[in-house]
């Protein structure tokens, strides 16, 4: 009895320890609020892309946001916003192409930052006219994807292997329990997650879209609150 007595002891010892010192690594990063006219999505940036993350704390300080709209919304897959000529445009104006006149060089961090269900990346022009995959330099997008099958794995396995990127079994459980989209990895900078509301997120998803995916209800970004920057020393 006393040796389980003590394992225990030693076991909950090391919850407490660990516990702690993922939530202090998780409070060091910048939190930004964004409210929209669907409620507040609450994302933390990570440290590890620093030029994509110092830029969207500088846009949102600015009240660059303000105003603009989540102006493309794919059921299963994504809302992508910051367009800044999404700002009062008109019901049914095609959006997308608007911008800030500059782009940020890839930062990829593969594999601790990928397209899991709620990861905050980077938008950004396509292969043929941006081989270099430079991100839009304001427009971003919030992952929703899908749970994914075995035989999803296995196919877009196939397919990043052949671009040299190798799916790593955390990021697989974390397809298959958690969603996202998968085949973006390693093409996308993902810069962020969502720490609370993705509910929104999901919402967001189910209004009735036009012709170019513009949700037929506008969904407006009142403004971006930094709730704290990062602490990292």
């Amino acid at each position: 009895m006393k040796k389980y007595s003590f394992l225990f002891v030693v076991l909950l010892l090391l919850f407490v320890c660990v516990l702690p010192s993922q939530a202090r690594k998780k409070e060091k990063r910048a939190i930004v609020r964004i409210e929209t006219t669907c409620g507040d999505i609450r994302v933390a940036l990570s440290d590890d892309t620093p030029l994509h993350s110092k830029n969207f704390l500088k846009l949102a300080a600015k009240g660059f946001y303000d105003g603009t709209l989540f102006h493309r919304c794919i059921k299963d897959f994504m809302i992508q916003g910051g367009d800044p000529d999404s700002r009062h445009a008109a019901k049914g104006q095609l959006l997308g192409e608007g911008d800030v006149g500059y782009t940020i060089p890839a930062e990829f961090c593969l594999p601790y930052l990928y397209h899991w269900r709620g990861a905050l990346a980077a938008a950004r022009e396509p292969d043929d006219v941006n081989p270099e995959q430079n991100s839009s330099g304001c427009q971003f997008y919030i992952v929703y994807g899908k749970k994914q099958s075995p035989a999803d794995i296995k196919k877009v396995r196939s397919a990043l292997e052949e671009k040299g990127i190798e799916l790593t079994s955390q990021m697989i459980d974390d397809y298959v329990m958690r969603g996202g989209t998968p085949h973006l990895d390693g093409q996308y900078t993902v810069f962020g997650e969502v720490i609370e509301g993705l509910d929104v997120v999901r919402q967001i998803l189910t209004l009735p879209t036009d012709s170019n995916d513009r949700p037929l209800q506008d969904v407006i970004i009142n403004r971006m609150v930094i709730e704290q920057y990062s602490k990292k020393k």
